[in-house]
Order: C-alpha cells, then sequence, then structure tokens
C-alpha cells in the first residue's frame, strides 16, 4: 500500500536504502493543508479575477493580493510535489497522482507523467549533467538558467492551456482583462521565480564551497516563518534529498534535528 517514492538509479544510496518514515496521521494533516491551499487559491483567484473592481479606492488591496496569490501559487506546486513522491497521502497512489495532475493542470497545463518522470530523473542525479532540471553551462547564473528550467517546462501544451484559460476568462466569462494580468498572470509568472530561486537555483547552485555528499543540495538557514513564506520550506532541501518521503510540512523538524546532531 506505501507509495511513497524513493529515487532509483543514479541516486545517492542513502536514499536508495532507507526506510520511509511516515509520520502520524501524515495523509489526514497532508489533505487537509493541500485542502486549505486550493481553497484559499481558488478563492483569491475567482474573486480578484471576476469580481474585484480595480480602481483607486480598491488599489491598496491589489499588491497584497498579488503577493498572496503567489505564495498560495507556490504552494499548489508543493502539493503537487508531494505527490509525486507519495508523501502528500501514503498509501493511496492513485489519490496522490489525481491530485497532482489536477494541480499540475490548473498551475500551467503541466502533464502530470512528464513532470513527475522529470523530477525523479532530478532527484536520481541531482546537480549532474544527467539532471533534467540543472544548468550544467552556467550553474552559478540565474537568469541563463531559470530561461533553460522555464522553456524546459512551459512547452506548447502549457501555451496553448494559459492561452485557452485567458480567452474564456476574458471573451466568454467576462474578466477583465486588467484583472486577468494582474492575478492570473503576475501570480502566476511570479510563483515560477519564486519557486525556481527557493527550490532549485539557491539549494543547487554551485558556489565556492562543494557541496557536502552526492545529493549537490544545500539547506537555507531561515526560521519557520521565512521558510514558509519563501516556498513552503523547501529551501531546506537537503533534508528533502536525503528524505524525499517527507512532507513538506516535516522539513522543519528534519532541518532542527541535523542542525542538533
Amino acid at each position: 500500500m506505501n507509495d511513497v517514492a524513493i529515487p532509483a538509479g543514479q541516486a545517492p544510496s542513502s536514499a536508495r536504502t532507507r526506510k520511509p518514515v511516515l509520520r502520524p496521521f501524515q495523509a489526514a494533516i497532508g489533505l487537509t493543508l493541500a485542502g486549505c491551499v486550493l481553497a484559499a487559491w481558488i478563492a483569491i483567484h475567482v474573486g480578484a479575477v471576476f469580481f474585484l473592481d480595480v480602481g483607486w479606492r480598491t488599489l491598496p488591496v491589489v499588491p497584497v493580493l498579488i503577493a498572496v496569490q503567489c505564495w498560495l501559487t507556490v504552494g499548489l506546486f508543493i502539493v503537487a510535489h508531494d505527490a509525486m513522491h507519495g508523501s502528500l497521502a501514503p498509501g493511496w497512489p492513485r489519490l496522490n497522482a489525481g491530485i497532482g495532475a489536477f494541480i499540475l493542470t490548473i498551475y500551467a497545463g503541466f502533464a502530470w507523467r512528464r513532470v513527475r518522470g522529470a523530477h525523479m530523473a532530478h532527484h536520481d542525479a541531482p546537480g549532474t549533467a544527467d539532471d533534467p532540471d540543472f544548468f550544467v553551462d552556467e550553474p552559478d547564473r540565474f537568469w541563463p538558467w531559470f530561461r533553460a528550467f522555464f522553456l524546459r517546462y512551459f512547452g506548447r501544451r502549457s501555451i496553448l492551456f494559459v492561452c485557452t484559460v485567458v480567452a474564456v476568462y476574458i471573451l466568454v466569462l467576462g474578466a477583465p482583462v486588467l484583472n486577468v494580468v494582474l492575478f492570473y498572470g503576475l501570480p502566476s509568472l511570479l510563483s515560477s521565480l519564486q519557486l525556481f530561486y527557493f527550490g532549485t537555483f539557491r539549494p543547487h547552485r554551485h558556489e565556492e564551497d562543494d557541496f557536502i555528499d552526492a545529493h549537490n543540495a544545500r539547506s537555507n538557514e531561515f526560521g519557520y516563518i521565512a521558510s514558509l513564506l519563501s516556498c513552503f520550506h523547501f529551501g531546506y532541501h537537503h533534508e528533502h534529498h536525503a528524505e524525499p518521503w517527507v512532507p513538506w510540512w516535516g522539513l522543519p523538524s528534519q532541518w532542527r534535528q541535523r542542525q542538533t546532531s
């Protein structure tokens, strides 16, 4: 029944051989938090895109809504990421796949199997030429790496999906163009930057100091609140690679354990 994914192939031996340790009520907690993130995202998305009258009176709330929606969009992807590893609802592979596929679709029209396969390949050979998320040519430069990363995943399928959504929102449902740009387009683009910086570039970039092991990943030193706001604790990235079965909300405790060990 346990469908927690453990990287295989070229994955560091510790991740291949260690037995997953599940947390009490992990599925219940994970699904509840996922439901909260999704419900909040839908509420702001629908309310802001279709019903908010953007003007001088509401101008102060606009950047707040954009920032919150950007953060919630990051959260959606992190939920889908947990589903890829089976840590969202351990023992329920179809539920993980269903939720993950749904979230990746509304996120940017991504294909579940393709994205999950690429992510498992990332865990198999992190920070190497065989890692689809790594930029071998310039592993210390943000913008060239982000460009390659973005173009690798945002292809024709995603372009068609986003264009279709925008067309339906504006031409069929009558959403104001400005609202679609501010509360659908901007949060999506900003969240991709946020996810890439805190979840890929910052942990895996090359620096003067070498990585401590074959995971080729570093963790940030953020406190709990900063870690949650930056990328739903995904900045504790070495902990994630060492124990990919740990859900996002369990990473802070893993990080604290490593700090005291």
